[in-house]
């Protein structure tokens, strides 16, 4: 990646009507004030809201991203839940995504999946990915947000995705809740730094 040009974020988002209701417009909202505080500014952050299955890949494909962030919802089985075409719930296993990510390995360096129970997929999705960041279990809003604007702030000072993911967590902590625990960091054996 060239240090003059900007990192490029994705933000997807879905929150199927047939789920309960998330702050994903308030996270994003964050995220982006966080970015525009640092002291670099060489981000380009794009949020895809709604987010279906079919856009997916198109989004990717558009934006070229560094850096993909999802928020929504995960299961028990490991599966993130996008939107349908009537913005209902449905779900995509660990290997699609994985598959996805393994085409794009050559621009993507971290996968952030702000989802519960979304470590599955992390680990599906690192094999291809130098950083990807999932959640062992079932996380609050509040929690998810959270660990967004502390892994925003620090990664918009320059640190590195490890420091930032510490930050998170960190951050978690900070606003009294007990879930700084369930983000979990998975990173290649032989990665660079993004």
């Amino acid at each position: 990646m060239n240090s003059n040009s900007p990192v490029k974020i994705l933000f997807l988002a879905a929150d199927p009507s047939n789920e309960a209701r998330l702050r994903l417009q308030q996270e994003h909202r964050d995220i982006e004030e966080k970015l525009n505080l640092s002291a670099q500014r060489g981000f380009l952050l794009e949020q895809r809201l709604a987010v279906r299955t079919t856009d997916i890949i198109q989004a990717i494909l558009d934006t070229k991203p560094h850096i993909v962030h999802f928020s929504g919802h995960g299961q028990q089985s490991g599966n993130l839940c996008f939107e349908d075409e009537i913005g209902q719930s449905k779900a995509v296993e660990p290997e699609a995504l994985a598959e996805l990510f393994k085409l794009v390995a050559d621009q993507v360096n971290c996968v952030i999946l702000n989802a519960c129970y979304s470590e599955k997929q992390a680990y599906a999705i690192v094999e291809y990915i130098p950083f990807v960041i999932g959640m062992n279990q079932s996380i609050s809003d509040q929690a998810a947000i959270a660990f967004s604007v502390g892994f925003y702030t620090a990664f918009g000072a320059q640190e590195s995705v490890e420091k930032a993911y510490q930050f998170g967590c960190v951050q978690i902590r900070l606003e009294g809740l007990p879930e700084h625990l369930t983000p979990v960091l998975h990173a290649q054996k032989t990665n660079s730094l993004l």
